[in-house]
């Protein structure tokens, strides 16, 4: 069995969680059980002296609700405005979930002008560090009341916007919470003899096809984006998981060194440029 202890000492933490993990699919209201648990272990992995950043989506979905909007919105305005409206509301409820666990919540969004220009990138990447320094806890989301879908890159679901963000910091380990358990042979849900892979040692064209073929459904994140993020994560030198957020102890099972998920090993690229990975549309390769 993969000997996975080693993840124990993993010191600079990205955690991703979709939409799909954070809202009740029937209602569309937020999942306060999943949302304090997942609180609670992040806050445990600070006092076990770790740098944590979360990158977490759900703002156009908290707006949504919070507008009454009985369907998804389509257009891109209406999706600005129930982010505007959301993205406030969502993190308003993790600061006060992080205040009870005595922690330091801040506000980061990004866009993919920040990205890919060095002026502001390198800027972010300075508020970063100044944040985890001051062991505060930065909470990234694309900054959907402005990014453009047209003109930006589509970050599915913030899967690969979270492995830009471990490029950004130099993060060891990125974790990312979906409506799957990890990558299969084929979808799970159509073939009952697809299989779960533990660990993926290389990125390689046969892991791609298994990618296209086993997407996750719910959110606006497929597998292919994961593999991508994979990729990202990987090339900059941070072993990556991909895990169930149905269940989000997973995250403390995956510290402790279990076997869940996928694990994606790092195979750090001394040359590896994620701007120019992310501006050829190399992650749609």
């Amino acid at each position: 069995m993969e000997d996975r202890l080693y993840l124990k000492n993993k010191k600079r933490i990205v955690i991703k969680i979709g939409s799909s993990s954070l809202i009740h699919e029937e209602t569309g209201g937020l999942d306060y059980i999943k949302l304090e648990k997942l609180v609670r272990i992040i806050s445990d992995l600070k006092n076990q002296d770790k740098d944590v950043v979360l990158v977490s989506s759900g703002a156009i979905g908290v707006g949504s609700k919070s507008l009454g909007l009985q369907k998804k919105p389509k257009t891109t305005s209406l999706r600005q405005a129930c982010a505007a409206v959301g993205q406030g509301q969502l993190m308003m409820v993790y600061q006060r979930l992080f205040y009870e666990y005595h922690q330091i919540a801040a506000q980061v969004l990004l866009t993919f002008d920040v990205i890919t220009s060095q002026e502001r990138r390198h800027n972010a990447v300075n508020t970063f560090n100044e944040l985890l320094q001051m062991d505060v806890i930065p909470v990234v989301n694309e900054n959907d009341t402005v990014a453009i879908e047209e003109v930006d890159i589509n970050f599915g679901d913030n899967d690969t916007l979270s492995a830009i963000v471990a490029n950004m910091i130099n993060a060891d380990l990125l974790l990312l919470l979906t409506d799957i358990d990890g990558l299969y042979t084929d979808d799970p849900r159509n073939n009952p003899d697809a299989t779960l892979i533990p660990v993926v040692e290389r990125i390689d064209d046969k892991i791609k096809a298994m990618a296209k073929g086993a997407g996750s459904g719910y959110g606006t994140g497929g597998m292919t984006t994961k593999i991508s993020a994979a990729k990202i994560a990987a090339n900059s030198g941070a072993d990556m998981l991909i895990l169930s957020g149905d269940d989000i102890g997973n995250l403390g099972r995956a510290l402790n060194g279990e076997s869940v998920g996928t694990l994606f090993k790092a195979y750090k690229e001394p040359n590896f440029d994620v701007v120019r990975y992310i501006t050829h549309k190399e992650y749609l390769q």
